[in-house]
């Protein structure tokens, strides 16, 4: 079926964090999640758990589990069994999961910002030494200073939390960074957290290489997060998943959940099947339509407000906006959220040195979008 991602969908009043925070007067573009209703087979699927009207203790069913172990065979060519899939209620709670088992208080936690905030703040706020080499800008992408990336591993350093395909860059790295990055970390001895959260979203011709995927003994060091919360736009129903292939890693980290994180809920075990299985058509058409948003923005900013410099935008639905020759005081975020009203996620949340950045979130219809956009140019242009 064709689906309609033009319509704007009323999201105020219905108790959304994106949509409930600031005032009806200012656009959210912050939290990251879509502005569109999910695909007909999910809302169908909710429709009956909904209709049975039982909702006691649930479990991912066999059908769910091979459909997830498909899934990563036809995409990526990786054999994983049954075992190795372990869920979550959510990729933030596998993030501190992991944060827990494999690095001991007062051990070190390696990140690369500007990074998801969880990944610099939650390691420190349980007892971890963050240890955060930048990426490197290299014109409108960023890359990886290796040599800078292996000096800031110590001997307290146990593991690296990587973010692929990135937020908020946009990077998808390529199958040499990923060797460069696992052969490092094996020499170093470094467990690999790996979230690929955003793994669906990515725009031809660039490709996701789960970093698990390299070699038996990368696979063996690794802790994969996904979840279809982000490719589906089911992120509220709080269903995700590790990929552990390694036993010992396993002991660990049910060591740490056993008691204290909470089931998937039976809502999104449904979705989450759902998706997987009849999914694939509305993820086509949303990836096409946020391929045409992610064109419209950087053509607009390069247009309309060229004292902003946007990152190239490999995957996801962020923009990763420089605001630093804007010329203005104190936040871009701040600034536009009050000439514009346009809220947007503030730069100095992904790391030290990027209060004049601002990420935008253009998963939303081109009309608001739109309207957005034109907002912030009018501020620029009262600067």
């Amino acid at each position: 079926m064709k689906y309609d991602f033009d319509t704007p969908v009323e999201r105020r009043g219905t108790d959304s964090a994106k949509w409930g925070v600031y005032p009806e007067k200012v656009i959210p573009m912050w939290v990251a999640d879509m502005d569109f209703v999910s695909a007909v087979p999910i809302v169908h699927a909710l429709h009956r758990r909904s209709d049975h009207g039982v909702f006691g203790y649930s479990r991912p069913s066999h059908d769910l589990k091979e459909l997830i172990r498909d899934r990563v065979k036809r995409l990526y060519n990786w054999d994983i069994a049954a075992p190795d899939i372990l869920f979550l209620p959510g990729i933030v709670t596998g993030l501190n999961i992991a944060f827990q088992a494999f690095a001991a208080e007062g051990e070190g936690v390696l990140a690369q910002p500007p990074v998801y905030f969880h990944f610099l703040r939650d390691p420190v706020f349980h007892g971890r030494i963050l240890q955060d080499p930048p990426l490197v800008r290299n014109g409108n992408t960023y890359e990886i200073d290796f040599d800078l990336f292996e000096r800031a591993i110590t001997e307290t350093t146990k593991l690296f939390v990587l973010c692929n395909p990135h937020n908020p860059v946009g990077r998808v790295f390529t199958k040499e960074e990923l060797e460069r990055i696992a052969d490092i970390c094996l020499r170093h001895e470094l467990i690999i957290c790996s979230d690929e959260i955003h793994c669906d979203l990515i725009y031809s011709p660039f490709r996701h290489i789960p970093i698990a995927t390299l070699s038996p003994e990368v696979e063996a060091s690794t802790v994969t997060l996904m979840s279809p919360s982000k490719t589906f736009n089911i992120a509220g129903l709080g269903c995700g998943y590790a990929l552990i292939r390694n036993p010992r890693l396993r002991k660990y980290w049910n060591k740490v959940i056993y008691g204290i994180i909470p089931h998937v809920n039976i809502m999104g075990y449904a979705a989450t099947e759902a998706g997987l299985r009849e999914g694939g058509d509305w993820l086509d058409q949303v990836l096409t339509y946020l391929r045409a948003n992610r064109d419209y923005v950087s053509d607009f900013i390069g247009k309309k407000m060229p004292s902003i410099r946007i990152s190239d935008v490999e995957a996801t639905y962020l923009a990763w906006l420089d605001c630093t020759e804007m010329g203005i005081e104190g936040s871009p975020a701040r600034y536009f959220r009050e000439k514009a009203h346009v809220a947007l996620s503030d730069g100095e949340d992904f790391g030290k040195n990027y209060e004049k950045f601002v990420r935008l979130n253009f998963a939303c219809p081109r009309k608001v979008l739109d309207e957005a956009l034109n907002r912030m140019a009018s501020a620029i242009n009262c600067i």
